[in-house]
């Protein structure tokens, strides 16, 4: 990310419908269908919680109504943000954001119970989380939603987080997707231990007396450097055959990560160009990884912000963007940055008039990226020569420096417009949309969205199956 204006121009995503000769990795495909689901984080500043009109984020209550919402919308996926820590800021519960959230496969599973065909895509780490247990899990809510289960695969170098599990720490930054690769096999392994026709019935059950058929489950023996495992699987496959595999990760680590193992890949590329050269680049892998490009789908992530007109949209996302970057929260932004108390300071007023501590970025609140960790001393002097030219508060200065969710602006016709051309190009599947006010902005997507990629050809008007698989129209797991 670069120290530059995200918000420059709200509606960032320029119609591009003649550009269609740049490659994708796949041909130009006019019947393609636009895939959605919702990244529902739980915590940060995308989520305006503050709002009258926001529901409460830790009940069951706004979660039951979101998902049967979303399935109302035929969306593929209902998927879960995870943190195994609360958010801090300085070593205080950072509590501009809502501070927890329930454990999501918990929270997926009875959500299973009052849904009938959305998926259910859980975040879960592999750097503090046990193989066997994790795959368990899983596989049960796979199981008990008959098909519907997705993992989010995630990694993680924080000690911070590991601080939780006395392990804080121990895996180096650049060996965490080692370890999550070994880790996603061993579970696969585990998953497909059952044999189809393990469990005994009819006559053979009558005449054995037994429940499962011999030799039907394999114990699964793992040992390599970073994960190692004897276990037997617990439940039987599920009729999707095991979870959907996503994955989020954008280094070369994270990209190869994906090409191997993921069936979905939560790709931060949204602008036009950029997700023409991701797609071009993952698909590149997947054929040295045998794979073909049908065997994965890519949703990015994107914020939409919809009015009747194109003057009313632009005036909502102005809003939402104000009330994502409060004044509490444009000064603990920079507190990581000075590594220093500066809640005296007012927001609207001038930047810090002192210098920032000798430690590095507070990595208490886990959020910031590797390209941030580094270099703020650089970075700061970039931003007084910023606020000085063009005479920002720090509220403004945060506003134009503070890397912000790419966002959709218009009205749904013309964001319908921008989804066919990116599908259809092949640039995306479909897109993993990041709410801003729960459950309204999701409303207006479900109501007025919706109907546009329909009348387009774009969308379906029924689920065609039952399972998440068949949802994103993958090929049946091998």
């Amino acid at each position: 990310m670069t120290d530059t204006n995200a918000n420059t121009d709200l509606n960032t995503h320029v119609n591009t419908s003649t550009d269609v000769t740049a490659s994708t990795g796949a041909p130009y495909d006019p019947h393609a269908q636009v895939h959605l689901g919702v990244f529902f984080t739980g915590v940060g500043p995308q989520l305006i919680w503050s709002d009258p009109s926001a529901a409460p984020h830790t009940e069951i209550e706004t979660f039951v109504q979101v998902a049967q919402l979303l399935e109302r919308g035929l969306f593929d996926a209902f998927f879960l943000g995870e943190g195994l820590r609360v958010r801090e800021n300085r070593g205080r519960v950072y509590d501009l954001d809502v501070a927890g959230r329930p454990d999501a496969i918990t929270q997926l599973s009875a959500l299973a119970a009052v849904t009938e065909k959305i998926g259910l895509v859980a975040t879960q780490n592999t750097t503090y989380n046990y193989p066997a247990d994790l795959a368990r899990r899983l596989a049960s809510l796979d199981l008990l939603s008959e098909g519907r289960a997705g993992w989010n695969v995630v990694t993680t170098d924080n000690a911070w987080t590991g601080e939780n599990f006395r392990h804080g720490g121990w895996l180096e930054h650049e060996r965490r997707y080692e370890r999550a690769g070994q880790f996603v096999e061993a579970a696969k392994a585990l998953w497909a231990s059952w044999a189809p026709d393990a469990v005994a019935d009819g006559p053979d059950a009558a005449t054995t007396g037994t429940w499962a058929r011999a030799g039907a489950i394999d114990t699964v023996e793992w040992d390599t450097e970073l994960v190692r495992l004897r276990a037997t699987a617990t439940v039987p496959a599920s009729r999707q055959g095991r979870p959907v595999l996503f994955q989020a990760g954008d280094s070369d680590g994270g990209r190869e990560l994906a090409a191997r193992h993921a069936d979905v890949v939560f790709s931060a590329n949204i602008a036009y160009e950029k997700a023409v050269a991701y797609a071009a680049d993952l698909r590149a892998r997947l054929a040295r990884h045998g794979r073909t490009a049908d065997s994965l789908r890519i949703l990015p992530g994107a914020a939409v912000v919809l009015g009747s007109t194109e003057a009313e949209a632009q005036d909502k996302a102005r809003w939402v963007r104000d009330e994502q970057v409060s004044g509490p929260r444009a000064i603990a932004f920079l507190e990581q940055y000075w590594g220093t108390d500066l809640s005296a300071y007012d927001p609207d007023g001038p930047l810090p008039d002192i210098e920032p501590t000798d430690s590095e970025l507070d990595p208490s609140r886990g959020t910031i990226s590797i390209e941030h960790r580094t270099g703020k001393a650089e970075r700061i002097r970039k931003w007084r020569e910023l606020a000085e030219e063009r005479d920002l508060s720090i509220r403004e200065l945060v506003l134009e420096v503070q890397p912000s969710q790419r966002t959709f602006v218009g009205t749904p016709s013309t964001v319908a417009d921008e989804w066919v051309h990116y599908v259809r190009t092949r640039a995306v599947d479909g897109f993993n949309i990041t709410p801003h006010l729960i459950p309204s902005s999701l409303a207006d997507i479900v109501d007025t969205l919706v109907p546009e990629l329909q009348d387009r050809g774009a969308y379906r008007t029924e689920y065609q199956g039952s399972t998440l698989r068949e949802h994103l129209d993958l090929p049946k797991e091998g």
